[in-house]
């Protein structure tokens, strides 16, 4: 099953992602509101992988994910497929960058990483709904239109996400 590490966001920006997540379950959308697990919370994914090793729990442990600095979510952005993902961008900083870079270090030998997660092919993003169809993705657009274009706040802290367990626990700040 999948291993994460991801950005969690602080609690005022938690609350305006849920809205919009919300906002889109009113509207009888797809929506991660609809994800009832106690580990389903918005966030930044920063690193996927099928397996995290001792080693680069480790090495995970020992980075900076940046506790209390800015993150502006941007516009929509959306991706496509047969169906698509509607999501928040985030705005890169150099901190944001490096971050992410330190994550797909301590997890380059980690089997399972998708291709989309590498420096230079990873957008930073906050999931607002998955699979939507073309009718569906142009309803969430119109019911998300309103919104503010930008929402600001700080980061929380790193986090871990066990697909096995189902579970997640804070990231220790770097050491």
């Amino acid at each position: 099953m999948v291993q994460s590490v991801e950005l969690v966001l602080d609690e005022r920006l938690d609350v305006l992602v849920r809205e919009e997540w919300e906002l889109l379950v009113a509207a009888d959308l797809p929506s991660q509101g609809r994800h009832t697990g106690a580990s389903n919370a918005p966030h930044v994914t920063l690193g996927v992988a099928d397996t995290i090793d001792p080693v680069a729990e480790r090495a995970l442990a020992r980075i900076d994910y940046g506790a209390g600095l800015a993150v502006r979510l941007g516009g929509l952005l959306v991706f496509g497929g047969r169906t698509s993902v509607l999501s928040r961008v985030v705005v890169p900083t150099a901190h944001l960058m490096i971050t992410h870079a330190a994550v797909a270090s301590a997890l380059d030998e980690a089997p399972g990483r998708p291709s989309t997660m590498r420096p230079g092919a990873w957008t930073p993003h906050v999931t607002l709904a998955r699979r939507l169809d073309p009718a569906q993705l142009a309803a969430a657009l119109r019911v998300l239109a309103e919104r503010p274009k930008e929402l600001d706040g700080t980061i929380r802290c790193g986090r871990r996400w066990d697909g096995d367990a189902r579970s997640t626990w804070d990231v220790p700040a770097g050491r």
